[in-house]
């Protein structure tokens, strides 16, 4: 199965934070599969792909090379190994940001106190340019894995790393200096097959689930005297769907509202006399 080249070769994360976001997302756009432990492919039963689990950081050349057609990993992961591909969406989770930091008692307000000093990371090429595009020059101290104890154990003077929470910063008595970038999880492509259906039937099942994430379906009945006020408030995608009532006058309305506004909106509809007003959650859509 992993040898047919008439598959859409698709490659995800084989372990780490971005492992189980990404097939859950893929699951739930419609493509059936079922990844068990230590295997390193698994065959799409309803569609003619095949995914296979590497490493999040070697996918970017893997794409690149067109070894694989297509891939899910970091935005920083691309930009670090500068692989030249297409970036067909952005999907909205894995997001961090990759900062430079210092020791806690550290005084220092200007990147320039670190010319001609150390740099752990396990992003030279991020890091060079950074420090390069401040003109700053700095000795990369390439690592693999955790570097935030270097700055203790005096191999550096200051790291470069993804930040999250800070925690891990925080435990190893250092501090963000400054950000260098943000970055969240991409769907990538080969560029020889940027025109596929394929990918283009890929990024719309995967844009579908994300737009359904961030918005619910508002219904709710409402004078008509009222519905300009209430359009106002529930603008919708477009526009909302509106029906007329049995009561005189009386209209129902249903309409795409931002999740995180839903409780705000509910108060401003009530206030207008509107009634039966309810949320409904959206599994999936297409806009």
């Amino acid at each position: 199965m992993i040898s047919d080249r008439n598959r859409l070769r698709f490659a995800l994360p084989g372990k780490g934070r971005l492992r189980e976001p990404t097939i859950d997302l893929l699951q739930k756009s419609g493509f059936s599969f079922r990844e068990k432990d230590r295997h390193l492919y698994a065959t799409c039963t309803n569609e003619n792909i095949v995914f296979i689990f590497v490493r999040a950081d070697d996918i970017p050349v893997l794409v690149e090379s067109g070894v694989v057609d297509a891939g899910i990993t970091g935005s920083d992961l691309v930009i670090e190994r500068k692989a030249s591909v297409n970036e067909v969406v952005s999907l909205g989770y894995g997001r961090c940001r990759l900062c430079v930091a210092v020791r806690d008692e550290c005084q220092e307000s200007s990147l320039k106190w670190l010319e001609g000093k150390k740099v752990a990371t396990s992003f030279p090429h991020i890091t060079r340019e950074f420090f390069l595009s401040n003109g700053v020059n700095i000795e990369v101290i390439e690592m693999n894995g955790s570097v935030e104890i270097m700055v203790a154990l005096g191999l550096a003077d200051a790291i470069v790393d993804i930040v999250e929470t800070g925690d891990s910063l925080r435990d190893n008595n250092l501090k963000v200096f400054c950000d260098i970038g943000k970055y969240e999880t991409v769907l990538i492509s080969n560029k020889d097959i940027k025109n596929d259906a394929r990918i283009e039937k890929a990024k719309r099942r995967i844009e579908g689930v994300l737009t359904a994430k961030r918005y619910s379906i508002l219904e709710y009945n409402i004078s008509e005297s009222e519905l300009p006020k209430a359009e106002k408030i529930t603008p919708g995608f477009k526009s909302p769907t509106i029906s007329k009532l049995d009561t005189e006058g009386w209209v129902g309305v249903k309409v795409m509202v931002e999740k995180g506004s839903v409780p705000k909106v509910m108060d401003e509809l009530e206030s207008l006399g509107a009634t039966a007003i309810f949320e409904t959650t959206i599994i999936n859509c297409r806009l």
